[in-house]
């Protein structure tokens, strides 16, 4: 069961933006990360959530979608996410947040996944841009902002060519193709 949620957690960047997602839905995904370990459990994380168009319209204009695609500038409007879930790192309760946001998007979109629906991890933020599009205090670090929709697209994991190439690409029907190293590859004692 794991390993089935795992394969279907893709990098999704495009989705039916006509469906919405319920804030009840945003909630109980974040529960999953809140009940998910923490270093020292210290527990530093914060989340800001959006299922409103309006605001997930402050919220896009900050973000990056794929380094390495670079004649896409991100979804078209229709294609775009129906929420976000904003990770930040609250620096008056630790200073150093560790690998817990990681950690925490992991369990958002293994839950995400099993309730039909898919997401990105967006690292590559114009954070001062977003703080100020949202008001976000400063004592909040912006860690990720999480993309989630109904995925529009199909994405397929293949193994790593000859040539070791590990960039993401679109073929001609828009399918997303993802190399991946082999576990013999990772493997090293």
């Amino acid at each position: 069961m794991i390993r089935e949620l795992i394969l279907k957690n893709r990098s999704y960047r495009r989705f039916y933006q006509e469906v919405a997602i319920e804030l009840e839905t945003l909630r109980e995904l974040v529960d999953l990360a809140r009940l998910s370990a923490s270093a020292a459990n210290r527990q530093p994380l914060k989340y800001i959530l959006s299922a409103d168009p309006q605001k997930n319209a402050l919220i896009f204009p900050h973000l990056s979608w794929a380094g390495y695609l670079k004649d896409w500038p991100g979804p078209s409007e229709g294609e775009r996410s129906s929420a976000y879930i904003i990770v930040l790192g609250d620096t008056e309760v630790s200073k150093n947040f560790y690998c817990d946001h990681g950690i925490a998007a992991q369990s958002i979109f293994l839950g995400a996944i099993e309730k039909g629906l898919g997401g990105c991890i967006i690292a590559s933020i114009q954070k001062e841009g977003l703080r100020q599009a949202l008001g976000i205090p400063l004592r909040y670090e912006i860690l990720l902002v999480l993309a989630l929709g109904k995925p529009r697209e199909t994405v397929v994991i293949e193994s790593l060519g000859t040539g070791g190439d590990i960039k993401y690409w679109r073929d001609s029907d828009s399918v997303h193709h993802v190399p991946k190293r082999s576990l013999e590859k990772i493997i090293v004692g």
